[in-house]
Order: C-alpha cells, then sequence, then structure tokens
C-alpha cells in the first residue's frame, strides 16, 4: 500500500486542491489549504505527488485508509476466486483397488472445484523395467475421471516418474 504525506509532511509550495466531495478548488498556497482542512476538521492529503503542482484532498484521513484496505481485500478476494491451484497426487503403479478408489475420488473432488491436478506416479527398482503397469494406470485414471476432465498433457517419464496432467471440463 502506497504513503501518503498528510498535513504538515506536505512538502510543495503550492498545491492543487480538491474538496471533500471532488469539485477542485484550484491552486492554493500550502499555508492556505492547511488552513482550510482545519477549519473544516479534514485531513490534507497529497494523492498525486508527482504532478506539478501536487494534487491534494481534503478528506477524513483514517477513513480514507480503511476505505483503501477495503478495496484491496477486495481484490485479492476476488483475484483467488478466478485462480486455478495445482494439486498433486502421487501413487506408485502397484496401487491397491481401495486406494486407487480413495484417490480417484480425491482427483473427482479437486477437479469438480476447478483445480488441476498433476499426477506423478512413482516407479521403484525392477518397477522401471514394466512401464505398461504405469501406462495401465493412466488409462483407468482417464476413463474413471473422463466425465470431469481433460488431458492437459500427455504422460511423460521423469527419471522415477511418470507424469501428466488434468484440467477440469469446461461447462
Amino acid at each position: 500500500m502506497q504513503n501518503y504525506r498528510i498535513n504538515r509532511q506536505i512538502r510543495a509550495k503550492e498545491v492543487r486542491l480538491i474538496d471533500e466531495t471532488g469539485k477542485q478548488i484550484g491552486i492554493v498556497p500550502l499555508q492556505e489549504a492547511l488552513k482550510i482542512a482545519e477549519e473544516r476538521g479534514l485531513d490534507l492529503v497529497e494523492v498525486a505527488p508527482n504532478a506539478n503542482p501536487p494534487v491534494c484532498k481534503l478528506l477524513d484521513y483514517g477513513k480514507f485508509l480503511y476505505e483503501l484496505r477495503k478495496k484491496e481485500k477486495e481484490a485479492r478476494k476476488k483475484q483467488k476466486e478466478h485462480s486455478m491451484e495445482v494439486k498433486d497426487i502421487m501413487m506408485n503403479p502397484r496401487i491397491d483397488e481401495h486406494d486407487l478408489k480413495v484417490k480417484l475420488k480425491h482427483m473427482r473432488e479437486f477437479l469438480e472445484d476447478g483445480d488441476k491436478v498433476r499426477v506423478r506416479i512413482r516407479f521403484r527398482g525392477r518397477e522401471n523395467l514394466h512401464p505398461e503397469l504405469g501406462d495401465r494406470l493412466v488409462q483407468r485414471i482417464l476413463e474413471e475421471l473422463s466425465d470431469v476432465s481433460q488431458l492437459e498433457s500427455p504422460p511423460k517419464k521423469e527419471g522415477n516418474f511418470l507424469s501428466f496432467a488434468l484440467l477440469p471440463k469446461k461447462k
């Protein structure tokens, strides 16, 4: 959040003054602007320090900061709603039937929530000699989740892992 200079922190000799309603008063000396702010019980806030002369507004600084924080919080909230998280699922090619069903259930939930799922199948030792086990598992996962997902990229072997990503299906 930007820091604003208020009242006596302002260093310019003259300022372009805007009142609390948003109406432009004009270019006035700093001392006069401070006097007007004091008379109205408001703060003089420098909102555009790089302008020539700097633009200052008459407003309640505490309320102004509160409104800014509120807007930023709302913007972050909206940003989070639209972002897609990547959920990682790890398994091995000899996964038990029940464990696979649990993993599939989790993947389905993630995809229905609009998240991307990255599946990594880890091969250990001699499992590396039988890549067809991993291929069978990938096909099973794709079949089970075909109604809620689409394959982002084909499965690829990276070291001891076979990995691929699933995206939620567009409605």
